[in-house]
């Protein structure tokens, strides 16, 4: 007995077929330059810190600490999207700048080398205390990191105090898979009869 209805077998063919979707994976810091990443005290504070004190448009843990250092007053990078005017950074007394500077530089961070430049531009103005930021840098193992940016720095201004005294607390690696960051984006050229002066050079603070 069969029923009123003729069934057609499945064809794989008369199927629509969907391409999957891939979104690349953006490598860490540490990745790049070929060091291991450690548990991290900081992190965990610094995505505590992004809860209570959120900013509208910033999706990860970067963008909120770009954010953060645009309120402290280093502007060299800004993040691009929906900002929030009226956001409210963490006061000092729960995330100083040294905590800043090294919450930015760290390893498990995803790599965006343009945040690296608001790290070095908190301490090209000195708005950090060296004592503090190397606590806080040794706990977090950034040495590395600011070691560099200090060596890339006082190509620009060999005199600067803070930044000699963080390239001697932190000597060259042996090894490095990459360069942190070249010294001229942490610099800025000197004008010179409203031209910029390709000879003289100054660090942004």
């Amino acid at each position: 007995m069969t029923s009123g209805h003729l069934w057609k077998p499945f064809e794989k063919s008369a199927a629509k077929r969907y391409p999957a979707v891939v979104i690349p994976r953006e490598s860490t810091l540490g990745e790049r330059l070929g060091m291991s990443v450690h548990v991290s005290p900081l992190h965990f504070k610094l995505r505590a810190l992004r809860e209570r004190y959120s900013s509208r448009g910033a999706e990860r843990l970067e963008d909120w600490l770009v954010d953060v250092a645009n309120a402290r007053g280093a502007r060299i990078v800004v993040r691009t999207g929906e900002r929030s005017a009226s956001f409210t950074p963490p006061p000092a007394n729960e995330l100083s700048n040294e905590e800043l500077v090294v919450g930015i530089c760290l390893l498990q961070c995803l790599d965006r080398p343009q945040m690296l430049r608001l790290a070095a531009q908190l301490i090209s103005r000195r708005a950090v205390a060296f004592p503090g930021l190397r606590l806080a840098a040794r706990r977090e193992r950034v040495g590395v990191v600011l070691g560099e940016l200090a060596r890339q720095s006082l190509c620009v201004s060999p005199s600067h105090e803070l930044w000699r005294q963080v390239a001697e607390a932190f000597p060259p690696p042996k090894n490095l898979r990459s360069p942190v960051l070249h010294w001229t984006r942490l610099a800025e050229p000197v004008m010179k009869d409203g031209r910029c002066n390709a000879d003289g050079w100054r660090l942004v603070a």
